[in-house]
């Protein structure tokens, strides 16, 4: 694997702890900016919402720009919102500069998305994006209990701090490890080539399963933190740890679809949505038990996060190699999720379950997985033996299969 994926993992680290940090952090938030927990989740939703804005329109406002330049750039107002978080504690400042930084963050993520998968062979795509995405889990086992244990000694401002300091480092690390020498924007597909690759029915099927797929995680673990302190009865000083152990979870996910993903996507993501709903459902009624809670909160991690490889192995095959705008058009899907599942539970928080409430909603997203991921399986295996049939000879018949199934990530299960 190409050094500079690895850096691309490390600078996703420093940036996703942001994006995740909150789950350790919202009671202490909500108390110190006197707000409700629910309307402190809407930081959550806040980042999320820049996300989904900032991925297409940064994308293609930076299509002309090396990348060196737009990545560094990128990480670079993240840090400044950061920093400007920190110094002005105002919830309404704070849900301004959260959409901001996710924004960039965006622009970020979908860039480097693209720079990884452009890097390697098309049946290691995959692996790639789990170099990348694992940046996400080293930030749940490290960054996550790190910036909760800031908050609980310190303030949430410290872990503010500490994550515009570690992306500032990442962004030195993508300076020395992509030089403007080696850049490779111009092997860059124009917008009209970028808009025309989106007009593939089945690409917006997979987009909807990125969308369910972190919903069905999101949902619970935005609120993981105040389940643990509020309703399992975890002493607060532990909840790092559950934190952490969540991470490392979610980091075996990755390595086990990682490897898999590629060669069946469908099965991956039936395995790992299916997985998700029955820990889900299971977390709602024992969740003042914590023998119980801690290895399910594992489980949920595991499961959710093996998807990720298989949703963006499915995106980038149908994309082939105008993925630039599509790669960041799938980066608005997940962050659709991440911005609907937070909101989804709050409101199931205050309708009276209280925080054990998530469960539920973490599982009904998950069998909303289940069944697009059901339907687009059979879509596209249909779509397979159309093209095969239509094929003028058997020649030609065997390069257009051939095509479909490379161009889909249509292999069997």
């Amino acid at each position: 694997m190409p050094f500079i994926v690895h850096v691309l993992g490390f600078a996703t680290f420093a940036q996703g702890t942001s994006e995740f940090m909150l789950s350790g952090l919202l009671p202490a938030l909500a108390a110190d900016l006197d707000v409700s927990l629910s309307e402190a989740g809407l930081l959550v939703s806040a980042f999320a919402v820049g996300m989904v804005i900032g991925a297409p329109l940064l994308t293609l406002a930076t299509l002309g720009l090396p990348r060196r330049a737009a990545l560094v750039g990128f990480q670079a107002v993240f840090v400044a919102g950061h920093a400007a978080a920190a110094l002005v504690p105002h919830f309404g400042f704070l849900l301004a500069m959260r959409a901001v930084t996710g924004m960039a963050y965006a622009g970020f993520w979908a860039l480097a998305s693209v720079t990884a998968v452009s890097l390697v062979s098309a049946d290691r795509r995959g692996k790639a994006m789990s170099v990348v995405v694992a940046g996400l889990s080293l930030s749940m086992i490290l960054g996550v209990p790190a910036g909760t244990l800031l908050a609980q000694h310190a303030d949430w401002r410290a872990a503010f701090w500490a994550v515009a300091a570690t992306t500032a480092l990442s962004a030195t690390a993508v300076l020395l490890a992509l030089p403007a020498g080696r850049d490779t924007t111009a092997a860059r597909p124009g917008l009209r080539t970028e808009l025309r690759s989106l007009a593939v029915p089945r690409l917006w099927r997979a987009y909807a399963t990125t969308a369910l797929t972190i919903s069905a995680t999101s949902a619970v673990f935005s609120y993981l933190g105040a389940l643990l302190e509020d309703v399992t009865g975890i002493p607060e000083r532990l909840v790092p740890v559950v934190l952490g152990l969540y991470g490392a979870g979610a980091l075996a996910g990755l390595i086990v679809g990682g490897r898999t993903g590629d060669r069946a996507p469908f099965g991956v993501l039936l395995t790992g949505m299916g997985t998700v709903a029955v820990v889900a459902a299971a977390l709602a009624p024992t969740a003042e038990i914590p023998a119980v809670v801690i290895p399910l909160v594992v489980l949920l991690a595991a499961g959710g996060f093996a998807t990720n490889p298989a949703v963006n192995a499915r995106v980038f095959g149908i994309l082939g190699e105008t993925r630039t705008l599509g790669g960041a058009m799938n980066i608005a899907a997940f962050n659709v999720g991440i911005a609907v599942a937070p909101w989804v539970s709050g409101l199931a928080i205050d309708a009276g379950p209280g925080p054990a409430g998530i469960g539920w909603v973490g599982a009904a997203f998950a069998l909303a997985a289940l069944a697009n991921t059901l339907l687009d399986r059979h879509l596209t295996h249909r779509h397979r033996r159309t093209t095969s049939r239509s094929a003028p000879t058997a020649v030609d018949g065997a390069r257009a299969t051939t095509v479909s199934l490379y161009a889909g990530h249509d292999r069997p299960l």
